[in-house]
Order: structure tokens, then C-alpha cells, then sequence
């Protein structure tokens, strides 16, 4: 499975919880938070300051060398 900007973060941390040390060193502190559960990958990345595309690819990377 491919992570998507559409996808929220607590979909991603569902499919592999290893995720969360990325989320975090992109600034996303809040992994328990209920915008986490609700709110896609692209919004909390616009909420933070952060490129949603790098972010989504190094998630992507991430997995894929699993």
C-alpha cells in the first residue's frame, strides 16, 4: 500500500506505527490528537508549514523498505 496526501495520519500509523518518528521530524508532534484521526496529510502539512509531497515521499520510502 502507497500513502497518499489524501490519507490522514492516523490511517498511515495504522498500517505501519514505525511512521511516527517520520511524522514527527516533519514538525507533527500531535500523532494522538483528534485532527491526526480526521484530517488528511495534505491539511495538517498546510497547518504545520511543511511540503506534504516530501513528507508523503519519505513515508512511501519508508515502507517500501520494509
Amino acid at each position: 500500500m502507497s500513502v497518499t496526501k489524501r490519507m490522514s495520519i492516523g490511517e498511515v500509523l495504522q498500517i505501519d506505527h514505525g511512521t511516527a518518528n517520520i511524522f514527527m521530524s516533519f514538525g507533527m508532534h500531535c500523532l494522538g490528537c483528534p485532527h491526526a484521526t480526521a484530517e488528511a496529510i495534505e491539511d495538517a502539512c498546510a497547518a504545520h508549514g511543511t511540503d506534504p509531497d516530501a513528507l508523503v515521499e519519505k513515508l512511501n520510502e519508508y515502507l517500501a523498505s520494509k
